[in-house]
């Protein structure tokens, strides 16, 4: 039982990738689509995520805070879907969204420039001008959303596990060599990471919760869970915000019991 993400810049053939491994694992598919209408059910609306999550983050004047809440939502639905196993996600630098010490396998696939130029052109009815405008805007937009979000560069080869390029290799010897990898006993999933990707799941959910809630949605807090209890740093107004923050995380289904040691009175002018 293993987690894949597979990252890529625009028509590389990420996506024919994706599929193709899933087919030939049994894997669930999930794509960048899915996740945004898995994270608009926490009532934002799924134009306004893919603006987030497609334009630079200048665009709209996106917020840190914003950023928290979109991540929050994000990171929940994909948390969600893949808490599993048996997944391959595609998009959305989803081996960023759920972070370090879980067995996901990261891969990242790249192309020849006049490949992904070809397919621009044929998907998208463009010239070639346009096709490389094109390229190179999406890429641009890619780097700086990561960078803005992770303060990372999405390039950077250390972020993954396995870097494919396609100019010699096609897509079946990739899969190939991304099936090899995976079966490995370093991506198989243990009693400690299931436990890791359940913890992951129940502290997104958490944080998503409380971004939609009145008393903690101009707040923000980074969450931890372990075996169902619940640890939230962060700062609140007054005790008062943070005995109703307590009741409210209580009260989501999953939670234990709550710790919050680590939240501090902000001094707010």
């Amino acid at each position: 039982m293993a987690i894949i993400t597979i990252s890529r810049g625009s028509f590389s053939g990420g996506k024919m990738l994706a599929e193709a491994l899933a087919r030939r694992l049994g894997y669930r598919y999930i794509d960048r689509n899915q996740v945004i209408r898995k994270a608009a059910e926490w009532g934002v609306s799924q134009d306004d995520l893919r603006t987030a999550i497609e334009k630079p983050p200048s665009f709209l004047g996106q917020s840190q805070h914003t950023k928290y809440i979109y991540l929050a939502f994000i990171q929940a639905a994909l948390a969600e879907d893949v808490r599993h196993g048996d997944a391959i996600y595609h998009g959305l630098a989803g081996h960023l969204l759920l972070g370090k010490g879980l067995r996901v396998l990261r891969t990242r696939i790249i192309a020849p420039m006049e490949f992904r130029i070809a397919k621009v052109q044929e998907r998208k009815k463009l010239n070639r001008k346009e096709a490389i405008a094109y390229i190179e805007t999406v890429d641009d937009d890619r780097r700086k959303w990561t960078r803005f979000l992770y303060g990372v560069d999405w390039a950077d080869a250390s972020l993954y596990d396995l870097v494919l390029n396609l100019e010699q290799i096609s897509l079946e010897e990739a899969c190939e060599a991304i099936c090899v990898l995976a079966a490995s006993k370093c991506f198989q999933s243990t009693p400690e990471t299931q436990a890791a990707i359940e913890d992951l799941a129940l502290a997104s959910c958490v944080k998503a919760n409380l971004a939609m809630n009145p008393a903690a949605c101009d707040l923000q807090f980074e969450v931890v869970a372990q075996s169902g209890s619940v640890s939230l740093k962060g700062d609140v107004d007054t005790p008062g915000q943070a005995k109703k923050i307590r009741a409210f995380v209580q009260a989501i289904p999953g939670v234990k019991d709550v710790n919050l040691e680590q939240l501090t009175l902000a001094t707010r002018i």
